[in-house]
């Protein structure tokens, strides 16, 4: 194994952690900004819509993709100045 991946593998788990956090507080703030109410709506509240629901969703799932892809590129690129070898 590449020198490269053994030192990722704490730093991806650690970075993945902060990815989430970073999406979630990203789509709240995404979700005040629309005009909704503080909370987004989930799967089983009987109360919303499925239009509402649904885009919700796909929102916090582009935020989320986006997030995570940023920050794996941003550690890979870190480790690489580090180590000299891509850990990929």
């Amino acid at each position: 194994m590449k020198t490269g991946k053994i030192a990722y593998k704490p730093v991806g788990l650690a970075l993945g952690a902060v990815s989430g956090m970073l999406a979630g507080a990203a789509f709240k703030q995404t979700w005040k900004m629309l005009g909704h109410e503080e909370d987004a709506p989930d799967a089983t509240d009987e109360e919303r819509t499925w239009r509402e629901i649904l885009i919700a969703a796909t929102i916090q799932g582009a935020i989320f993709a986006a997030v995570k892809a940023a920050v794996d590129r941003a550690g890979a690129t870190a480790t690489r100045r580090l180590t000299g070898s891509w850990p990929g």
